[in-house]
């Protein structure tokens, strides 16, 4: 009897967003040109893709929303999905169809096997500063020196400021001069003339 046999995992479970679901099948017949789809759903009303194959030639193609591709060995076909989100958890039917030569056979509904997508977990990131520790260490060293230096520069101006000062200053002999008149009577230049009208009777 011309007949298809497909056999499916049961479950799958896809925790980085890539599924390979193996469609095993076995055939009897004498077919020469096969066609493999991969169907969503319950009912099977959405292909997610298909291969084709003959003797020679191999064909795939991915519906649109899905990112798929079949391929072919010996007695199955592997689909291969990537970039799934939970939404496409779902259960999943393989059909093999002899294309040619007629009489056109296909398999009887599988079991199906059921792909469940998990959540990629969203990662909190903890808030980082937003100028790295060693630039601000770097900074800060660089203005401290800077304050140093500016330091050092104003205290050796202000030092040589206060000896240009000191040399320009005008000196004054504050000491007490007697008049000019009592130069020769033998005192000293500093000392205060005197007044002899007070010994007079």
């Amino acid at each position: 009897e011309n007949k298809i046999l497909v056999a499916q995992h049961p479950l799958l479970i896809v925790a980085n967003q890539t599924a390979t679901l193996v469609c095993n099948y076995t055939y009897n017949g004498t077919g020469k040109e096969f066609r493999a789809s991969l169907h969503k759903g319950t009912d099977s009303s959405v292909e997610v893709c298909f291969i084709s194959w003959n003797g020679t030639n191999i064909s795939s193609n991915s519906n649109k929303g899905f990112n798929c591709q079949g391929d072919h060995d010996k007695d199955k076909v592997i689909f291969n999905i990537w970039n799934m989100n939970a939404n496409q958890t779902d259960i999943y039917f393989c059909k093999i169809e002899v294309m040619y030569p007629p009489p056109y056979v296909y398999n009887e509904k599988s079991n199906g096997t059921v792909i469940h997508v998990k959540e990629t977990p969203t990662q909190i990131q903890e808030p980082r500063s937003a100028i790295p520790l060693w630039i601000l260490a770097t900074v800060t060293g660089i203005l401290a020196l800077y304050s140093m230096l500016i330091t050092a520069v104003f205290i050796n101006y202000w030092q040589k400021s206060k000896k240009n000062v000191y040399h320009q200053s005008d000196y004054m002999n504050m000491t007490p001069r007697h008049p000019p008149y009592q130069k020769n009577k033998g005192y000293p230049s500093y000392a205060p003339t005197r007044d002899y009208t007070a010994y007079r009777s």
